[in-house]
């Protein structure tokens, strides 16, 4: 992980070169694309395939605790949780906006599979949904990205096995969190790293028989996305 941040730290700069041709997007009023190679990669109705996978064993409490009056501490269970998600990614827009804010979203529709080797529990499986906010420069190969993600699954809960501290019903919801820098290798292919944030809970569903205890934890994470068809009409 330490290597590759440092290679994409070292090519931070460096121009984008593709042997695809450009394609044609709308541009907002008054802004060149002269030499904005990133338009190759980021434009209207692109999809690619993601697969990720992460490292979460770092356990907080629920980053919204303040919003539902609680005390904002931890279970004294910790968990790591190791997720592998696939997904599909819908590009939403061309790539508009000033200064920093310059970019487009891209939606993600994921089937995930978690193994947990710390924690009673030890596995989860979700249905997860997505959108990503991609901050794109002129000829940078490097995008940095911020994500919000909300699901619902399916874990092999402990608590009505009488175990304390763990979940309390097979049926949860999820809610990740991610921010990170999408490393373009060429026009089809991608690297992503970054952070991510899982929490994992019932939503008092399983109230009274069975606290709700949740789990909240976050870690690196590191991923590649591929293209997918064709690219658009040339110029």
């Amino acid at each position: 992980m330490l290597f590759g941040l440092l290679l994409v730290c070292s090519l931070w700069s460096t121009p984008l070169v593709s042997q695809e041709p450009r394609i044609q997007t709308s541009t907002t009023k008054g802004e060149s694309t002269v030499g904005d190679t990133n338009r190759a990669i980021y434009y209207r109705n692109k999809r690619e395939f993601s697969l990720e996978t992460a490292v979460l064993p770092i356990n907080i409490p629920f980053v919204f605790d303040f919003l539902l009056g609680d005390g904002y501490t931890k279970t004294p269970l910790n968990y790591t949780l190791v997720p592998v998600i696939a997904s599909l990614r819908w590009q939403l827009g061309d790539v508009k906006g000033p200064s920093f804010f310059r970019g487009n979203w891209d939606l993600s529709f994921s089937g995930s599979v978690t193994a947990i080797p710390r924690g009673p529990e030890t596995r989860y499986f979700a249905y997860i949904m997505g959108i990503r906010r991609n901050f794109v420069r002129p000829k940078w190969r490097i995008a940095p990205y911020v994500e919000g993600r909300v699901g619902l699954g399916d874990i092999d809960a402990k608590g009505p096995k009488g175990v304390s501290w763990a979940q309390g019903q097979d049926f949860t919801f999820t809610l990740m969190l991610g921010s990170g820098v999408r490393y373009n290798l060429n026009p089809r292919y991608a690297i992503v790293t970054g952070v991510s944030y899982m929490h994992i809970s019932n939503l008092y569903l399983s109230e009274p028989k069975y606290a709700n205890y949740g789990i909240n934890v976050y870690g690196p994470m590191v991923g590649m996305d591929f293209r997918l068809g064709r690219p658009p009409r040339t110029w």
